[in-house]
């Protein structure tokens, strides 16, 4: 059973996973408007990191779903995301 507030910080983590995600787009698009060779590694680091984010969600739901747990993945899938977007605005930053 989800706990009565469960929707609420879904919610709550729903909005901070897109606020940080929009930092990290800003930072993406200034590295990338360059255009040096960082530019190109950049893009091709964006492009192999959704590839293995989507693969990453998908193995978590399935696992969610086979063990009885899918109330929990959406989630667990949100903390999943905002990791990954923390680690790089962490990395961009510098």
């Amino acid at each position: 059973m989800l706990f009565p507030f469960a929707l609420f910080n879904l919610g709550l983590d729903m909005a901070r996973l897109a606020g940080e995600a929009q930092s990290v787009i800003a930072l993406r698009l200034a590295r990338i408007s360059v255009g040096d060779a960082d530019a190109g590694t950049e893009i091709m680091r964006m492009v192999t990191e959704k590839a293995l984010a989507a693969g990453e969600v998908g193995m978590h739901l399935a696992s969610a779903a086979a063990t009885g747990r899918l109330e929990h993945a959406a989630h667990d899938v949100v903390v999943l995301y905002r990791r990954r977007v923390r680690a790089n605005r962490r990395r961009l930053s510098r």
